[in-house]
């Protein structure tokens, strides 16, 4: 199929009528051209794409098949045009990020605050996926900056790490003496508590499951969870108390709790994955720096980072 072909599949498939989809301003052509393209598109193609049903061209079940992979390639297009239609006025490309989602909570809204002063024209376009998808998602050119906690190593891209925290355990208001919030808690102190457990598909999730299943006794783990923001707000309700990544334990979002530092020390660091052999834009390498910034702010309040 060429474009032509694609962009009056997709006209027709939202309208359901030939003539709609070309009076509409979605191809700018007549009837009798739309009729021509589609004619050719099915005689090149071997099959119908339509059938006619009381007025309305039906997909066929050969349409129906093509119809999901020829979406992807409309959308593609729509946002080529977008991207042409921003370098002919001069403006930066826009910005697609993907971080996971206690990276997101804790560092994104009062960096990208920042950062809008520089760029207030760019376009963000922002997601929150774990690791893995992270990954597939830079690789497949569907984002171009990457924000993750766990250590990525593939030869399609480049990791470059932007500060390292550690592991905070924290509780409801008043669980501790303020004078003790300033001393590290020793992980055996957990033995038999009561506990917000991270899924352990989650890269330090694991590594904290293992920690925790050493303890005599182990801890109750009350509620399984698959992210940290959602272990803060449980723990603010008073749910129990659970291990967390520095940043959501001294975000100012999320629910009023006490955070400690985890005593053995475990690395929590933050890394940035671009494709290789790919120089960051300006606006990519403005956010990063801000980025920056914005876990060292936090950081600066735990002194024994």
């Amino acid at each position: 199929m060429r474009l032509r072909h694609i962009e009056l599949f997709q006209a027709i498939l939202q309208t359901g009528s030939l003539t709609a989809a070309a009076a509409a301003e979605l191809l700018h052509i007549s009837q009798p051209a739309a009729s021509k393209i589609l004619k050719h598109a099915e005689q090149q193609l071997g099959f119908a794409l339509f059938d006619r049903v009381r007025g309305k061209l039906q997909p066929t079940a050969e349409a129906r098949v093509l119809q999901q992979q020829t979406e992807r390639l409309a959308i593609d297009l729509q946002n080529l045009r977008r991207l042409a239609d921003s370098l002919g006025r001069g403006e930066e490309c826009a910005l697609r990020l993907i971080c996971t989602p206690a990276l997101a909570q804790a560092l994104l809204p009062q960096a990208l605050r920042a950062w809008r002063e520089r760029f207030p024209r760019t376009v963000c376009q922002l997601a929150t996926q774990h690791t893995a998808e992270i990954v597939e998602a830079l690789l497949l050119r569907e984002a171009d900056l990457g924000l993750t906690s766990q250590a990525v190593e593939h030869p399609g891209l480049s990791s470059r790490l932007l500060s390292e925290g550690r592991m905070h355990v924290i509780a409801p208001p008043g669980w501790w003496q303020p004078d003790e919030l300033h001393r590290p808690l020793r992980l055996q102190a957990l033995a038999g508590k009561a506990l917000i457990g991270i899924d352990a598909r989650d890269a330090l999730g694991s590594l904290l499951r293992g920690h925790i299943e050493e303890l005599d006794p182990p801890p109750r783990v009350v509620t399984w969870v698959q992210t940290y923001q959602l272990a803060r707000q449980l723990v603010s309700a008073g749910q129990g108390v659970a291990l967390v990544d520095p940043f959501t334990a001294l975000a100012a979002t999320g629910g009023e709790v006490q955070a400690r530092l985890l005593e053995p020390a475990i690395s929590v660091p933050v890394y940035a994955l671009t494709r290789v052999h790919e120089q960051l834009l300006p606006a990519q390498a403005m956010l990063l720096e801000q980025l920056g910034a914005q876990v060292e702010r936090l950081l600066l309040h735990d002194g024994h980072n």
